[in-house]
């Protein structure tokens, strides 16, 4: 009897471990099957909720980035930006980057991308819309290169429609991470480092982001289409042959001659730091230990059996747990105060640095008002242009605070030291001209800052809303016909700007 019940014993537990090891290995093998990378059956070339058939998690948390809807406006939070730009784009309208579902819309909705009455009026260029969309690479890759960088914004109004996603970062046939856009293979070669294909996995989940997180410039390239009819591109191009700092970049614009625009107060030739995130990202301590952009920003979730990166780019302190506290082992609480604190470091140089320059802007201009000549100026010039140079790459990436502190923290000091020095050239050329005592006029708010820097407001926002009333409205009507847009899946998408 007791051979009996432990024979049957046996073969109970032996059926038991078999259903188990049947039920694992099945749950392994749909683990395997839902990670896999799937092959796409029909080319994607453009459509986010396309993708959604093929990576339905990753598509679900890519929408996520439309909870990130909030308007800054940064000319109302820090008005010194308005004459620090004064005659160029952001001193019109400068709000704070939103999520990445926003991207394309705000584009269209900014000021500074103007009014434009037909496809070949500006006042931007066609290369405005490089990072906003996947349908840039699918236009880049059916008319060439040269001929997208070719012509005024409106030009493809109507063909570029859908916002950041899946084919800005995405083999649209595999999958697989991808550059979609050549400038960022270019820039990597003139720095001397390994393209994309030569690069690691790691470094790969870096250089999709590097696409567009990145300082550039438009390069004039003349060219003559298949009908030999000569034309002029402006190429998105990375100034990275001196290597990726900011003083490599400013040598590179200083030997060319470069400037972005002439400034309206000053008629200093001054420079427009984009977003260098991923210069600066390379500088900090993340970086260099290699830590990657989706580390952080793309952390993985677990859901079941799956596990996959997170599309809702977002914050990393918004995802501690995941973002953080996988490598960290500081509390949650202790890190955010360690960030805080470096925060308010960064925010206090900002501030000097902007109002300095911003007096060194204004002074200029009472100087010429006295008289001062160009040759008096241009080494006060020079100074001006090399520190608001460094200040904005410092802000420009927005979280470079965070990726670079110590490279951050020294650029706002160079930048403030460059501005003393300029301001204090100011002083002697001023009393020269019989000018002493003179103080700058105020600009503590954004409308006596947009006053000071000659913006028409009114004018811009007017006609603005004149062009979303009729040739944006064209656009959509284009984009649905030809099937490149589904207005279903632009609902919600926000219209509002810091004007409306």
């Amino acid at each position: 009897m007791k051979y009996k019940l432990l024979l049957s014993g046996s073969v109970i537990a032996i059926g038991f471990m078999a259903l188990m090891a049947s039920s694992i290995n099945e749950r392994e093998d749909e683990r395997v099957a839902l990670n896999k990378v799937p092959v796409v059956a029909d080319k994607i070339q453009h459509k986010n909720e396309e993708w959604s058939r093929y990576f339905p998690r990753q598509y679900s948390s890519w929408k996520k980035t439309k909870e990130s809807s909030e308007i800054t406006d940064m000319l109302k939070e820090k008005p010194q930006l308005a004459v620090l730009w004064a005659g160029y784009g952001f001193a019109k309208d400068y709000n704070a980057p939103r999520g990445h579902y926003y991207a394309l819309q705000d584009n269209i909705n900014t000021l500074r991308t103007g009014a434009p009455v037909d496809g070949k009026t500006g006042p931007m260029v066609t290369a405005c819309w490089t990072c906003k969309s996947p349908d840039v690479p699918r236009i880049i890759e059916r008319d060439g290169e040269l001929e997208y960088f070719t012509g005024k914004w409106a030009k493809y109004g109507h063909e570029i429609v859908n916002p950041i996603g899946c084919a800005d970062c995405h083999s649209n046939t595999t999958g697989e991470l991808s550059v979609r856009r050549p400038h960022l293979d270019r820039a990597l070669q003139s720095a001397g480092l390994p393209t994309f294909e030569d690069s690691t996995h790691q470094e790969k989940r870096n250089l999709v982001c590097a696409q567009c997180h990145v300082e550039y410039y438009f390069q004039k390239t003349e060219w003559t289409d298949k009908n030999g009819k000569k034309k002029v591109a402006k190429v998105v191009t990375l100034p990275w042959a001196n290597g990726l700092t900011a003083e490599g970049a400013e040598k590179y614009y200083d030997d060319m001659g470069f400037k972005d625009w002439t400034h309206k107060i000053s008629k200093t030739p001054m420079l427009k730091t984009q977003h260098p995130g991923y210069e600066l990202y390379k500088t900090g301590i993340h970086g260099q230990k290699g830590v990657s952009c989706a580390d952080c920003h793309m952390p993985y979730t677990q859901e079941g059996s799956v596990k996959y990166s997170d599309h809702q780019l977002q914050n990393p302190l918004n995802t501690m747990d995941r973002s953080c506290m996988t490598c960290h082992r500081e509390s949650e609480k202790t890190l955010e105060e360690i960030v805080s604190k470096k925060y308010d470091r960064k925010d206090q140089l900002h501030e000097l640095a902007m109002d300095n320059l911003a007096k060194a802007h204004l002074e200029t201009a009472k100087a010429m008002e006295a008289g001062a000549t160009d040759a008096e100026l241009k080494a006060i010039r020079a100074d001006i242009r090399s520190g608001q140079w460094k200040w904005d790459y410092a802000v420009a990436s927005h979280p470079a605070f965070f990726h670079a502190p110590e490279e951050t923290l020294r650029l706002l000091a160079v930048a403030n030291e460059s501005a003393m020095q300029a301001r204090l050239g100011l002083v002697a050329v001023l009393a020269k001209h019989g000018v002493t005592n003179y103080s700058a006029p105020d600009f503590t708010d954004k409308k006596k800052a947009q006053k000071l820097a000659g913006v028409p407001l009114q004018k811009l926002v007017d006609a603005k809303k004149k062009f979303k009333a009729t040739l944006e409205k064209e656009w959509q009507k284009q984009a649905i016909k030809n099937g490149n847009l589904n207005m279903k899946y632009r609902k919600g998408v926000d219209q509002e700007s810091s004007y409306f």
